[in-house]
């Protein structure tokens, strides 16, 4: 059979462009405006110091976004492990060289701006898992021993992540691989051996947390034991979120929010101060956008003909799953307070830019979703 046979000959530039799925990108553009919207409230009715910065970086994102879009799919399959093992060294560099900032070692200073490698990993993780399982057959992935390799990508950087200490971070690292092991046809039952010695761990696990990292736990438990001190946030955060009511009292006039009483307002608490001014309503109409996201990012996921494809596709919706679930549920009192940002909404730099990188794979998958991509990656025939 000839060359390409089964494969559409390459799309070009102009082409790659109107492929591009643009009611997505209008998506995150709405749910960005939300987010500067309120980085202006919490500014007091001004773009400095947080909505003109959010603006631009999203502005910048988003052409990034679009460019990661356009490169074919194969290639970002070529250089997945190359992308990890990369981020990986900055890992490791963090421990040697990056500077502490809020009481943890996370960044590395590049000058103009501070670069948190484990971000990128939520990213190249995903690229390394996906070509690694794209190269096995459902067989293949029966195997145990075909599962060594993956999970010791995973418990790498999620030890690394952990020594910051950034708890949230790995959690996150080690769900979104668990994800792209269920889409790639990892049985049930292993993921049951695996939860059980995670909760049987959990005993030893206790003793190697941090301080700060017990009192978050006990203080989920029991906010009310330390109302000043390390129950404060969350405290103050669920009275910002009843004080809301139904339809909120109105744009910039929440008072927790505005007289300082809810703390990190611009960053991982900013879902609260949107709901105590614009309500249920508008907690549960940034939900909804959010839902479309999701069922975007899955279908589209979904519609690729490769594996690699399905896996980044479902690797990076589940990531931004992750994202919106942790925040949320954190904000609420559901579970401890772990220092992860609302996606798109949330005040900041390296999240920003790794979910419209995230976003931009995404629409590459969708954009090359007809492209077939043998085991060993080069194109089917």
């Amino acid at each position: 059979m000839s060359h390409g046979a089964l494969n559409p000959p390459d799309l070009s530039f102009g082409q790659k462009l109107l492929h591009i799925h643009w009611f997505f990108v209008l998506l995150l553009c709405l749910t960005a405006g939300i987010g500067i919207t309120m980085l202006y409230s919490a500014a007091n009715g001004n773009l400095e110091p947080w909505a003109s910065r959010q603006a631009i970086r999203f502005g910048v994102g988003l052409v990034v976004m679009i460019g990661v879009a356009l490169i074919d799919i194969r290639i970002w399959m070529r250089y997945a492990y190359a992308l990890y093992a990369v981020t990986l060294v900055l890992l490791a560099l963090v421990e040697v060289s990056g500077f502490i900032g809020m009481g943890a070692q996370r960044w590395i200073s590049l000058g103009y701006f501070n670069l948190q490698p484990s971000e990128l990993m939520k990213i190249t993780l995903v690229l390394a898992l996906a070509r690694y399982f794209h190269g096995g057959n459902i067989e293949d992935v029966g195997r145990p021993t075909f599962l060594i390799i993956p999970l010791f990508m995973i418990v790498l950087p999620a030890a690394l992540v952990l020594r910051q200490p950034d708890l949230g971070t790995t959690l996150m690292l080690v769900m979104a691989s668990g994800a792209i092991f269920f889409v790639a046809g990892v049985r049930m039952w292993k993921f049951a051996v695996v939860i059980m010695a995670g909760v049987a761990a959990m005993p030893v696990a206790w003793q190697f947390l941090h301080e700060y990292q017990k009192r978050r736990v006990l203080t989920f438990l029991d906010p009310e034991s330390d109302p000043l001190g390390a129950g404060y946030h969350i405290i103050q955060s669920k009275i910002a979120l009843g004080s809301g009511g139904v339809l909120g009292k109105g744009f910039m006039q929440g008072t927790q929010g505005h007289l300082r009483f809810l703390p990190e307002m611009q960053t991982d608490f900013i879902f609260t101060m949107l709901a105590e001014e614009f309500g249920m309503v508008g907690g549960i109409g940034l939900l909804g956008l959010y839902s479309l996201i999701l069922v975007y990012g899955v279908a589209l996921s979904l519609r690729c003909r490769n594996q690699f494809g399905r896996l980044v596709g479902m690797g990076i919706t589940a990531t931004f799953f992750l994202y919106v679930f942790i925040n949320i549920a954190m904000v609420m009192g559901l579970i401890p307070v772990v220092g992860v940002p609302l996606p798109l909404i949330s005040y900041g730099g390296t999240a920003m830019m790794t979910l419209l990188i995230g976003f931009g794979l995404l629409m590459s998958v969708w954009v090359h979703r007809d492209v077939m991509i043998g085991r060993r990656g080069g194109d089917e025939v």
